[in-house]
């Protein structure tokens, strides 16, 4: 009868420490709060893309599939991108070859000659060659609530 009190103490311990053990590190289960209307966690980086990145993102999800104004907005991100890389081919190939190509007759648009008022055009295109960048310097996503 001894041994059998004893063992029964015994197991009461061992699974009062798994419960412990597992109540650190799981918690208590609270929920995490929902994202705030008009926020998202969609990222990518201001300059420099990487296939990485790209792999990395990831939408919030809606009734019907992913939300349509963050795939939108990284849709045109990565357009803008290839856009930039193409104009810089471009003008790296006029320079070597010395010919009068010009990102317009390449079917490329000339990004640095469009609007001023976009932040991203005319800049240092020597970023590209960054193959880590700074998660720090991370664009946040698209800022709309409208979720199509």
């Amino acid at each position: 009868m001894q041994t059998l009190l004893l063992y029964l103490l015994i197991m009461a311990l061992v699974a009062g420490a798994v419960f412990a053990i597992v109540w650190f590190v799981f918690g208590r289960g609270e929920e995490l709060p929902p994202v705030e209307p008009g926020t998202t966690l969609t990222r990518l980086p201001t300059v420099g893309i990487s296939g990485d990145d790209v792999r990395a993102l990831r939408f919030m999800q809606t009734f019907r599939g992913y939300k349509q104004s963050e795939v939108d907005w990284a849709l045109a991100r990565l357009a803008r991108e290839v856009d930039d890389l193409r104009t810089v081919i471009a003008r790296l190939r006029e320079r070597e070859s010395g010919t009068g190509v010009t990102p317009g007759t390449t079917g490329v648009p000339d990004v640095a000659a469009e609007g001023v008022d976009n932040p991203e055009n005319g800049r240092d295109q020597a970023v590209y060659d960054d193959q880590d960048p700074n998660p720090a310097s991370r664009e946040a996503g698209p800022s709309t609530a409208i979720d199509r």
